[in-house]
């Protein structure tokens, strides 16, 4: 007999019937069966915000997520949150949702559910208040009144609900089975049985084919609760980061050497998108525009990769292979990356060029990562995203750097050399013209990052 979906909601056990589909979005179900409306739908694609509820955590912690695009499956043994479950002491409305009301943070309110949520994770989870609405969009209000609201927030103490005790789980509706395996060894022989399957960690991706395109997948492998993909382990040499490990989880860890790409991360998507998505989803997925990639081949990211005949280790770069394509064998999940720390006097730099700050994809992105050694370049690693059908090393700029002087003219002749290494297409992002010339540009920046790292951020960002 298949397992019924068990979650928390607003504080409360629910169990869903048995054959409700495991892949309908959790707004569809909200808003459908559940009959809570308050959560809105605006984008469907996890950019507006307007669908946000919050992962209430066993320890307290409190993730907003884009209920358009979480699946029912992936939420078995989870506490979601939506804006009905916000109440005050004596049941009339949350101090989060008075500071909103009482500051004229709210006009259509279409977008207010959504901020409200957003705010509620904030007040107990901390860090900027531009950061904690990158992922909420208001078209009337003009953000200074919410980010006022937001200034104003304090955390109402709230114990978190007992979490369901749950381990693996296989769920079934019509024409679909959705397993969630608890061991590494279950899901092998699930990966080898199902080499069709979707392989779902985070979902921010996947998630677009079922909320925008209403796809009903036969058989998905959900990852998140196999303990070795949710690993994060740092010693001398590097870290080592399980595939289903969400970006919010990985984020604080990215200190030191690593704090580039710590920088980086904090633009990849919001926090909504950062507690949902993973790294081994961006390497899967393979895009040539994802942000997660440039970097980690400029670091020389190391996978690991198992399936029931075995485990194997692959450099990233050998692992990228075309558009959308990897070295993965059909029967075969990526279980860690490997990041290998720069060694001491290594300067590493992460770039990304989009018409938007926050929320954007990339039209260029880069990885940098140079070993200076006596006023000369002793070794670079380059690596480019958007600039060809995939994330990729820049071997003829590489060497026009290694052994030269650390000179503007040597980072010049880099920038010139890279044309010979990409071959960008022209989309609604950016003209070809205007990839390469973004690329060369990054290049030649980077003097001045690796030169005058005492500059002031905002020259370096010229």
């Amino acid at each position: 007999m298949a397992d019924r979906i068990t979650l928390v909601l607003n504080g409360s056990p629910v169990a869903l019937p048995a054959g409700t589909s495991p892949t309908m979005t959790l707004l569809d179900w909200l808003r459908g069966p559940a009959g809570l409306t308050g959560t809105k739908e605006g984008c469907a694609e996890g950019d507006c915000g307007a669908c946000t509820v919050v992962l209430e955590g066993a320890d307290g912690s409190r993730a907003p997520v884009n209920a358009c695009l979480a699946l029912l499956g992936q939420l078995h043994g989870c506490a979601v949150r939506t804006v009905e479950g916000l109440r005050g002491p004596e049941g009339g409305p949350h101090p989060v949702q008075r500071l909103l009301a009482e500051g004229d943070a709210t006009q259509c309110g279409f977008c207010t559910p959504g901020i409200a949520m957003a705010a509620w994770a904030h007040a107990r989870e901390g860090g900027s208040v531009h950061e904690a609405l990158a992922g909420n969009l208001c078209r009337c209000t003009g953000y200074r009144p919410i980010v006022d609201a937001f200034a104003r927030l304090e955390d109402d103490g709230a114990a978190p609900p007992a979490l369901p005790a749950v381990g693996g789980a296989r769920f079934e509706a019509p024409g679909q089975v959705f397993h969630r395996p608890a061991t590494l060894a279950e899901l092998l022989e699930l990966r080898a049985a199902h080499r069709g399957a979707w392989l779902l960690a985070g979902g921010t991706d996947l998630g677009l084919l079922a909320s925008e395109h209403r796809q009903r997948p036969p058989v998905v492998i959900h990852l998140s609760a196999v303990p070795e993909l949710q690993a994060l382990t740092a010693d001398t040499g590097g870290l080592t980061i399980g595939a289903a490990l969400p970006y919010a989880r990985l984020l604080p860890r990215l200190e030191g050497p690593f704090a580039p790409l710590g920088a980086m991360l904090a633009r990849l998507g919001s926090r909504q998108i950062r507690a949902m998505g993973t790294v081994g989803g961006n390497l899967g997925t393979a895009s040539p525009i994802g942000d997660m990639l440039p970097p980690l081949l400029a670091l020389g990211a190391v996978l690991r990769i198992a399936s029931v005949r075995g485990e194997r280790e692959q450099r990233l770069e050998d692992f990228l292979l075309g558009y959308r394509r990897t070295a993965l064998a059909p029967d075969e999940v990526i279980l860690t990356i490997r990041l290998p720390r720069p060694a001491a006097g290594a300067v590493l730099a992460c770039e990304k060029v989009s018409k938007r700050h926050d929320q954007d994809i990339s039209a260029v992105s880069a990885g940098f990562l140079l070993r200076i050694e006596g006023g000369r370049i002793a070794g670079a690693r380059l690596a480019f995203g958007g600039m060809g059908p995939m994330a990729a090393r820049a071997p003829a700029a590489e060497a026009m750097l290694t052994g030269a002087l650390l000179a503007p003219a040597c980072f010049a002749g880099a920038a010139d050399e890279l044309a010979k290494d990409v071959s960008p297409l022209s989309d609604w992002r950016g003209s070809a013209a205007y990839r390469l010339a973004a690329a060369q540009g990054l290049l030649r920046r980077l003097y001045w990052r690796v030169a005058r790292p005492d500059l002031p951020a905002e020259v370096h960002a010229l």
